[in-house]
C-alpha cells in the first residue's frame, strides 16, 4: 500500500500539461484555487466539488479525555475540525481501484 503523495507541485505540473498555461501561471492557478477553498472553510462554508466530495468544518465540544499511558484524565478544549465526505462516484472509483490492486497481486 506504499504510494506516492500528490503534492501541490504535481497539481501545478498537471495543469501545465493539460491546460497549456505556463508553469508560473499554473502554479498561480493552483494556489488561487487552494486559497479559495481554504478561505471558504475558515469562514465556515461547505466546499462541494462535483464528483469528488464535500469539505466542511465541524465544531467539537469540550470533553474529558484520558492519557492512554498513565490513565490520567485531561480536559480536551473545544475545537473546530475539518471533515471530508467523498461523493458516491469517488467512493466507487476508489473501490474499483482497490479491486484492481488486489487482482494484480
Amino acid at each position: 500500500m506504499a504510494g506516492k503523495t500528490l503534492t501541490r507541485m504535481d497539481l501545478t505540473e498537471a495543469v501545465f500539461r493539460e491546460v497549456g498555461l505556463s508553469r508560473n501561471e499554473s502554479a498561480s492557478l493552483v494556489a488561487s484555487v487552494l486559497d479559495h477553498v481554504s478561505d471558504a472553510l475558515v469562514e465556515g462554508e461547505q466546499v462541494k466539488i462535483s464528483s469528488f466530495g464535500t469539505f466542511s468544518t465541524r465544531d467539537k465540544s469540550a470533553r474529558v479525555g484520558r492519557n492512554p499511558k498513565t490513565g490520567e484524565e485531561a480536559p480536551i478544549p473545544p475545537r473546530r475540525v475539518l471533515t471530508f465526505r467523498p461523493s458516491h462516484l469517488m467512493k466507487d472509483r476508489v473501490a474499483a481501484g482497490n479491486a484492481e490492486d488486489k487482482s494484480q497481486a
